[in-house]
This record gives C-alpha cells, structure tokens and sequence, in this order.
C-alpha cells in the first residue's frame, strides 16, 4: 500500500491510549479480524517485518486490551527477525517484551493457541540467554516457531502480502518509522 502522505498531507493522528499493563480482553472469545489473520500468515512464512507492519496498523489505534495480543504476536515475530540478523540483544529483548504482552491472552485469544506460542518462544528465549551474545551463531534459527490457532477452529486463510512493504524500497516509511533494527 504507497504512502501517500507528505507535509501537505499527514497521517491522521492516533488516539492517545494510556499505558497500562497487559490484561486479558473481554474480546479474547471474539474470532480474529482479517488483519490478524495476514499477520499471522507473514510471521508463519518468517516475513517478519511485514508482520511487524500488518500486526502494528492493528495495535496501535486499538484502545481495548486485545492490543497486547497483536504486540504480543508482533514482538515475538521482531525478536525472531534480530534472531535471524544475530542481533542477540533484539533477539532477547523482544521476545522477552512479547512474552509478557501474550501472558493475559493465555491459553486462547481469537483463536490463536497463545500458550503454544509462549511455550515455544520461551524456549528459544531460553536457549539465547543459555548461550548468550557472543554463541548466537550457534542457534539454528532455521526452524522457528509458528503462530498456531486452536484446534477444531475454522477460519478463512488471509491473503499472504497483505500491505507487504519492502523497508529498503521506501525512504518515506524509514524516515516515519523506526526499524526492527533500531528496536521497534
């Protein structure tokens, strides 16, 4: 999706949502949107970064605390993406951030298997702070966890590319946006 915003055209504004601890939403039995969908399908392909770009145009401008179920999902997915580009300190740091945000969503949140997702990504966590910075070349970062939904739970498959972004193609999105690389 091309940004069309420059100086006579900005973005709208985001509500101001107060920071507060992750808790569990009301919403957690709803089904999951088509947005957390694709984001889903882009972390499960190791698109990371276009996950990290479909998950946060869910999390930010949501005020209800299913929030920290998309940064959850998002930060795991930017902690696997520094895994990847050995950048241990990314790597623990994220996902120890996406850790907590998934922990009120557990066991299930629209869906999604969230006690599979933080078992699974705890043990890479583990496996990280175990070798620590200077052994990360030693993970296998080949085959990393994927985003599960419960069993016996039917939805329909998302488009794989949604809002697919190249952060190397656009000048405009790395002026407006930190980068994985820059922690965010």
């Amino acid at each position: 999706m091309p940004n069309n915003h420059d100086a006579d055209n900005p973005p709208p504004a985001l509500p101001i949502i107060r920071k507060e601890p992750p808790r569990r939403s009301a919403r957690c039995e709803d089904a999951p949107p088509s947005g957390l969908l694709a984001g889903i399908a882009q972390f499960n392909a190791g698109e990371y970064w276009e996950c990290h770009e479909t998950l946060e145009e869910l999390w930010r401008p949501e005020p209800d605390p299913i929030r920290y179920l998309y940064q959850g999902i998002l930060q795991v997915g930017v902690g696997f993406y520094h895994l990847r580009r050995g950048n241990w300190r990314g790597a623990t740091n994220k996902l120890r951030g996406g850790l907590g945000y998934l922990a009120p969503s557990a066991p299930a949140c629209m869906g999604v298997d969230v006690a599979r997702l933080r078992a699974e990504a705890g043990a890479v966590l583990a496996a990280l702070e175990s070798l620590g910075a200077g052994r990360i070349d030693e993970y296998d970062a080949g085959d990393l966890p994927r985003v599960h939904l419960v069993s016996g739970v039917d939805y329909p498959s998302p488009p794989l590319r949604m809002n697919r972004i190249d952060p190397a193609a656009s000048q405009d999105n790395a002026r407006r946006r930190p980068s994985p690389e820059a922690g965010g």
